[in-house]
């Protein structure tokens, strides 16, 4: 496929430095590894890696054209027939230009982006599954994965590259989907990787301290700034009426407003909150009312019980959003409908993988799979665990090597807080010995006073795990979550935490 330069760089201001805009390009490229013959390259500046010094290798490869943000490349080193034109910002013009190559497939399907610190993924993956349960066909761009109908492709970023996001969108316009619900990230946001379409619905779930610092952002301030972007890109805003921080978020806001939460003060509200504990199941249960407008607690329209089929208080609000805008898609497009049995039908049996994600097991205790791999994390899923009041609560982890030792003693030092006991192993030891790892995890349950096990091969801790397991108990397995491999020295070893689990059962099935 060729398009003209021209026609792809229609709205984008720029100044053809070199050659002309009226040439054929053969393809959109921001790795100049992948440069070639007739294509377009964009020299990024990024945090560590300016795309300008890779300008020369990727013309070298066949490059009809480049696009720069500065001069990169004297006359002398260029080719006679390469085009260059100067953009103020190349990130945005990949993000335009992506999405006229794909032929704009935004247009083709209801967009929803989420943003916020925590609940973007499991918000997501309740977007999908309710509207999966009302017949609608609907694609996913997450953290874990980008989903297309049954099929799944692990991801890197919570939000891709602009081009992945616009090529994702096409197959999922040539396969069906009617809808694409997206997590959004401040970096995705800051980084224009969701510009060249206008989302029809942003949600916004909380915002507390996060990803500030080097390579992420200056201030907290900066962080808010960018998370309210969202709400400046989208026609529809659904946000968390009970967050401190909603105000600012919506200060410069140019999109029709809604609002839920469990404090009284939002149009889809949550109450008579109960956690469930049964037969080693966890959930949550509320009763969830849609009011007429946010400032009208009378107005009912309507009124019904909801079970969230995994446990944490705080999923109340996630599903509130999920139904939001679920129920606002139904309302304003008469080809879909969503009702309160496809909402209660998709949450009662809501997985979200790696995040407090049931494993099946025999017995009358429960095991959880999470991702949890820092202090915070750690801490808000323990204390999730705690409001069911479990027989014991025991949580298994490791940290990654040649990461900040900060995080092992914090995280020692929180599940000897926290749980009944602590099994330390490996996660991603990469290059440094597992056992020292280990040693320091053990230091920070030692401060705390906690007991703990150490077993360095993970499936032998899992193992441990499930043979010492009681009636009433909680197993939490934490840090690998989605990951399905295990790195080190280098080499990424496939391994499963579920698999670990099956495994181990399977031999105690045995001996006993």
């Amino acid at each position: 496929m060729k398009r003209k330069l021209t026609e792809l760089m229609q709205g984008i201001p720029y100044i053809c430095l070199k050659g002309t805009v009226d040439v054929d390009v053969a393809g959109l490229v921001y790795d100049s590894r992948q440069a070639h013959e007739g294509c377009v390259f964009f020299c990024i500046s990024g945090f560590t890696i300016d795309g300008h010094t890779f300008a020369e290798e990727a013309q070298k490869k066949g490059a009809a054209a480049l696009i720069v943000e500065k001069e990169a490349l004297t006359e002398e080193a260029l080719s006679k027939n390469v085009t260059v034109v100067k953009v103020e910002n190349a990130r945005r013009a990949l993000a335009l230009m992506s999405a006229a190559w794909f032929g704009h497939p935004a247009r083709e399907l209801i967009t929803i982006g989420i943003t916020g610190t925590k609940g973007k993924t499991t918000t997501a993956y309740m977007v999908q599954s309710i509207l999966k349960e009302a017949g609608i066909l609907t694609g996913l761009i997450g953290t874990i994965e980008i989903k297309i109908g049954e099929e799944a492709v692990p991801t890197e970023n919570t939000t891709p590259e602009s081009y992945v996001i616009q090529q994702k969108l096409r197959e999922m316009v040539n396969r069906g989907c009617r809808c694409v619900v997206m997590e959004v990230s401040s970096q995705g946001l800051l980084l224009c990787r969701t510009e060249g379409f206008t989302f029809d619905y942003g949600i916004f779930t909380n915002l507390e301290p996060d990803h500030i610092g080097p390579k992420e952002h200056k201030s907290f301030q900066e962080y808010l700034e960018c998370k309210a972007m969202l709400f400046r890109r989208c026609r529809q805003g659904i946000l968390n009426a009970d967050d401190p921080h909603l105000k600012e978020i919506l200060k410069s806001h140019t999109c029709r407003v809604a609002t839920f939460g469990i404090q009284g003060k939002g149009a889809w509200q949550g109450s008579h909150i109960s956690y469930e504990k049964e037969q080693g199941k966890l959930s949550v249960s509320f009763v969830a009312e849609h009011r007429i407008s946010m400032d009208n607690a009378q107005g009912v329209k309507e009124r019904f019980s909801v079970t969230v089929g995994i446990p944490g208080g705080f999923h109340v609000l996630n599903a509130l959003a999920a139904m939001a805008v679920c129920v606002q898609i139904s309302l304003e497009n008469p080809a879909f409908t969503v009702n309160k049995e496809h909402i209660q039908s998709a949450l009662a049996k809501i997985r979200v993988r790696g995040r407090m994600e049931p494993v099946q097991v025999p017995g009358a205790y429960a095991v959880f799979i999470d991702y949890a791999h820092n202090a915070m994390s750690l801490e808000g899923m323990l204390r999730t665990v705690r409001a069911y009041r479990p027989k014991r609560l025991i949580c298994m982890f490791g940290c990654g090597g040649n990461r900040s030792k900060i995080r092992r003693y914090q995280m020692g030092e929180t599940s000897a807080k926290l749980a009944d006991l602590t099994v330390i192993t490996t996660d991603n030891p990469r290059f440094e010995e597992p056992w020292a790892i280990m040693e320091d995890i053990q230091m920070g349950v030692a401060k705390a006073k906690g007991g703990c096990v150490m077993i360095e091969d993970r499936k032998a801790a899992v193992r441990y795990c499930l043979k010492e397991a009681k009636a009433g108990d909680v197993i939490v397995l934490a840090g690998k979550g989605h990951e399905s491999y295990q790195e080190i020295r280098g080499v990424k070893y496939p391994m499963d935490e579920r698999k670990l689990v099956e495994e181990a059962l399977l031999e105690l099935s045995r001996e006993s």
